[in-house]
């Protein structure tokens, strides 16, 4: 019984190098490069067009390495191909984000602003200033310093005053009951 996810292909695209030295994996694209060390017990190939991880054993944490592997390194391949990106909404009355230089800076109801600098790899884009997009080719790396900035100023309930995903819903709660 071998992994479900590990067991798939991983496709190469146009436009993008991929080489395998022992469990050195690179990903070479037009939006970067990215490394992986691929973990033991498990043995990457490229065969035609795909990516193939086999794993030595049918162990259970083996199995569990396998089906990692092989998203992670779909999610390089993909990463330097196309690249990730998540949208964050700012909602509220004087809520704002500003371009600083690299950074942005946000105007969240205190008393103070708070700049954020992108990570090595990352990239902010204001179209609006209630719309913030995070990019990069590491999509841990996109979600991470995309969370760091909902939290800021997570979204509240009654109102939904806040920093939150462009696809998040949020859960309004009716507030105080009048007479």
């Amino acid at each position: 019984m071998a992994s479900h996810i590990g067991k798939l292909p991983v496709a190469i695209p146009a436009g993008v190098e991929v080489k395998i030295d022992g469990q050195n994996f690179e990903a070479k694209g037009p939006k970067g490069t990215a490394t992986y060390e691929v973990p033991e017990g498990i043995t990457a190939s490229v065969e035609g067009t795909d990516i193939v991880l086999t794993p030595a054993d049918d162990l259970r944490p083996t199995r569990a390495k396998h089906g990692l592997a092989r998203s992670i390194m779909a999610g390089m391949v993909k990463g330097v191909h196309e690249g990730y990106a998540k949208t964050l909404d700012i909602v509220g009355t004087g809520y704002r984000a500003v371009v600083k230089g690299k950074g942005i800076e946000f105007f969240l109801g205190y008393s103070h602003t708070i700049t954020v600098n992108p990570p090595e790899g990352i990239e902010f884009e204001v179209p609006n200033p209630n719309q913030v997009i995070v990019k990069g080719t590491d999509k841990q790396a996109v979600g991470q310093v995309a969370a760091n900035i909902r939290k800021l100023r997570a979204p509240e309930p009654y109102k939904g005053k806040g920093v939150k995903y462009a696809d998040e819903r949020i859960l309004r709660k009716a507030g105080k009951a009048g007479k």
